[in-house]
């Protein structure tokens, strides 16, 4: 059975309606294992040795959080920092080099519609376009960057659209890293 680990990233679960709705349809997936990141770190003091075991026993991950001013929540790049920098450029050999390959994915939450991220939007950009820099870390770590699974106006959802993104969820997650292929060469030492 594939293990597909989703790593929650956001700073206020208890009122989320829309990754709450998004993590309880992923729960009842086989081989899901999900990671309230904030709930385990919620002084942002991330046990590295921890989530660097997690990674290297999942076949697939997945980041899950709310954008939040065109970014990631601050404790998913405290994440980034402290454990993709051991990985990658402290112990590649031993701890990078073991999970280049594995498909990743982005399954992001945003408050506004998606005509706010248009050219002629309020945000001007596409959310695709906003999370370059996650597919940036994705190439440079070997990673298999996946499509992400993005959700609009995530506040304002009622009851029913939420249940149908879940069940979009699964089935992206059960589908997920299909086409996925280990990347041969190995990973440039620097960025």
């Amino acid at each position: 059975m594939t293990n597909t680990l989703i790593l929650l990233f956001h700073p206020a679960y208890e009122r989320s309606r829309a990754n709450r709705a998004l993590s309880e349809a992923a729960a009842g997936q086989p081989g899901v294992t999900i990671v309230d990141m904030q709930a385990l770190y919620p002084d942002g003091a991330i046990d590295t040795d921890a989530e660097v075991a997690r990674l290297i026993a999942a076949d697939r991950i997945v980041l899950q959080f709310p954008v939040q001013w065109y970014s990631t929540p601050p404790l998913l790049k405290g994440w980034q920092d402290a454990v993709l920098t051991r990985m990658f450029y402290v112990a590649y050999e031993s701890e990078g080099r073991l999970i280049e390959g594995r498909p990743l994915m982005i399954a992001a939450s945003a408050g506004n519609v998606p005509e706010a991220y248009t050219p002629a939007g309020q945000n001007r950009f596409p959310l695709r376009e906003l999370l370059r820099p996650l597919e940036a870390t994705a190439y440079r770590c070997g990673l298999v960057w996946q499509e992400p699974f993005l959700i609009y106006a995530a506040h304002k959802a009622d009851a029913e659209a939420l249940q149908v993104a879940g069940e979009h969820y699964a089935r992206r997650l059960a589908g997920m890293g299909s086409q996925a292929v280990r990347r041969s060469e190995p990973a440039p030492s620097d960025a």
